[in-house]
C-alpha cells in the first residue's frame, strides 16, 4: 500500500515559510541531550525544505512541563544540537505563540531555521484548541507534519493545525507510515513478531493483531510473566499483572485456536534467568519450567538446589533463558520479516557481564539473529523506546532495515488504528 497523503515532494514549496512539526521529545540531563536519534531523523525533511529556499519554523514538545517556568523541559538545548547537525545557526524563540514568537518569525529569511519553545508550556496544545492552532498557523504559509512520534495524538499541533494551513507529510513521516503499513499488510513470509516490555495492557491490541497476521509470535520481557502465571507457572516476586491473567488466558486461547487451523506458533519463554535482586553482582541461575534436571549457572551457597523448574518465592525472572533465546533466534532464521518491539529482559541494569548488563543476554541473542550473525538476515523493523535505546547503546541503529522514532505511534499503526495526525493531512490528488 503506497503512502496516501500528500508529501513535501508534491507541493510547490519554493521560498515558502513553513511550519514544521518535529518530534524532539528527547532525553535531556543538566541541559545536555543524551540521545539525539530523533533530531537526526528530522534532518532529511529540514534539508529538503532548505533546498527549496524555505524559511523553516519548527515546533515540538519536550517532556511534561509542570508550568511554563519548568526549565528542564525547554527546547533550547535542542536548538543548539540541531544547529550543530545542520552546520548552520538555528534561532530560538522563547515561546511558541505571542508577540515575541511572531517577531522572531517575521525576522526569518529564506534558508534560515527557527525553533519555537515547547508547545506543552501551553495547555491548549494537548487540548487540541483551535484558537491556539490558529496562533501557530500565523507563523507560516504551509504546515508540514514530520513528528511521527506524536501523530497518534489529536493535539493542536497534530490535528487542529491541519485545518488552518495546507498540510503535508514530511519525509520521515512518509517513511515511517509506509514501511510499517507495508510490513503489516504485505510482509514477505514467514512473518515473525517478537513482543516484549512490561504490561499486557499496553500491548493487547498489537498482540491480537500479530496473532491475526503473523506466522510466529514470541513473547518476552516482564509481560511474559503474566502469561506464565496464566499457564500455572511460579514466578516468585517477578513483575507481573495478576489482574490481567484472564486476559492472558484469552490471548493464549486465541493463539492456540489459530494454531489448530493453520501453521502458527505462539511462543512463551520456556526458561528464564533468575536472581534475588537486580544487583548486577547478584548470583543468577537458569530455571527451565519443565526441566527434569535442574539447570543452574551457580546455585546459591550453603543452600540445597531449588526444586526443578521452580522459581523461588524470593526470586525475580530478569531475562529469558538460553533455550528461549535459542528458540526465538532459530525461528528468525526461518523468517523473512521480523518486527521487534520490547526487550526480553531488564536491559538497563549495567554490570560486569557486558556493556548492556547481566540480564540482557536474551535480547542480545535475538539482536544478533536479526543482524544475520547466525546465517540468515530477515527484513527487520524495530520499534519501542527501550528497544531503540538498547540498539543505540550498542551502536547498531544503522544495522536494521527500519528503526522507528515513535513508540506509541508505531504500536497503534501496527495495531491497525488510524493516526489522527496523519488522517488530518491532505490526501494525494
Amino acid at each position: 500500500m503506497a503512502f496516501w497523503k500528500r508529501t513535501v515532494r508534491e507541493y510547490d514549496l519554493r521560498a515558502k515559510q513553513v511550519l514544521l512539526r518535529a518530534d524532539y521529545n528527547v532525553p535531556v540531563a543538566d541541559g545536555e541531550i543524551i540521545d539525539d536519534y530523533r533530531i537526526k531523523q528530522s534532518l532529511p525533511t529540514i534539508q529538503y525544505l532548505l533546498e527549496q529556499n524555505c524559511a523553516v519554523v519548527i515546533c515540538s514538545h519536550l517532556g511534561r512541563p509542570e508550568n511554563p517556568k519548568d526549565a528542564s523541559c525547554s527546547l533550547r538545548p535542542v536548538a543548539k544540537r540541531l544547529g550543530e547537525l545542520l552546520e548552520r545557526e538555528v534561532a530560538f524563540a522563547d515561546d511558541c505563540v505571542g508577540e515575541a514568537a511572531m517577531t522572531a518569525t517575521r525576522a526569518l529569511q529564506p534558508g534560515q531555521v527557527l525553533l519555537l519553545e515547547n508547545l506543552r508550556y501551553h495547555p491548549e496544545e494537548e487540548a487540541n484548541d483551535e484558537v491556539f492552532a490558529n496562533q501557530l498557523a500565523n507563523h507560516a504559509q504551509v504546515f508540514v507534519q514530520d513528528g511521527f512520534g506524536v501523530v497518534h495524538r489529536a493535539h493542536a499541533s497534530t490535528d487542529a493545525i491541519a485545518r488552518q494551513l495546507p498540510s503535508l507529510a514530511g519525509l520521515l513521516l512518509e517513511r515511517e507510515v509506509d514501511t510499517i503499513t507495508n510490513v503489516m499488510n504485505n510482509p514477505e513470509r514467514p512473518f515473525m513478531a517478537v513482543i516484549g516490555g512490561a504490561k499486557i495492557t499496553d500491548k493487547i491490541e498489537i498482540l491480537n493483531r500479530f496473532i491475526d497476521v503473523a506466522d510466529v509470535v514470541a513473547v518476552g520481557g516482564a509481560m511474559a510473566n503474566t502469561f506464565l502465571l496464566a499457564e500455572g507457572k511460579a514466578i516468585g516476586k517477578s513483575k507481573a499483572e495478576p489482574d490481567e491473567v484472564p486476559l492472558a488466558k484469552e490471548i493464549i486461547a486465541k493463539a492456540r485456536a489459530k494454531a489448530k487451523q493453520q501453521r502458527f506458533v505462539f511462543y512463551l519463554p520456556q526458561d528464564g534467568v533468575v536472581a534475588e535482586s537486580l544487583d548486577p553482582k547478584a548470583r543468577t541461575r537458569i530455571v527451565d519450567w519443565d526441566a527434569h534436571v535442574i539447570a543452574s549457572i551457580e546455585n546459591y551457597p550453603n543452600r540445597p538446589p531449588r526444586e526443578t523448574g521452580q522459581v523461588g518465592d524470593d526470586e525475580l525472572i530478569l531475562d529469558i533463558g538460553p533455550f528461549s533465546g535459542a528458540f526465538i533466534a532459530g525461528a528468525m532464521q526461518l523468517a523473512n520479516t521480523v518486527v521487534w518491539n520490547g526487550a526480553m529482559g531488564v536491559t538497563e541494569t549495567k554490570g560486569m557481564q557486558g556493556p548492556t548488563g547481566p540480564f540482557a543476554h536474551g535480547t542480545e541473542t535475538i539482536v544478533d539473529a536479526m543482524l544475520g550473525e547466525f546465517g540468515h538476515k530477515p527484513f527487520a523493523v524495530v520499534g519501542g523506546g527501550d528497544t531503540v535505546g538498547f540498539i543505540e547503546g550498542r551502536g547498531l541503529l544503522d544495522s536494521f532495515n527500519h528503526v522507528s522514532t515513535g513508540g506509541g505511534a508505531s504500536m497503534e499503526l501496527m495495531s491497525g488504528k488510524a493516526l489522527p495526525g496523519v488522517e488530518a493531512l491532505q490526501d494525494k490528488e
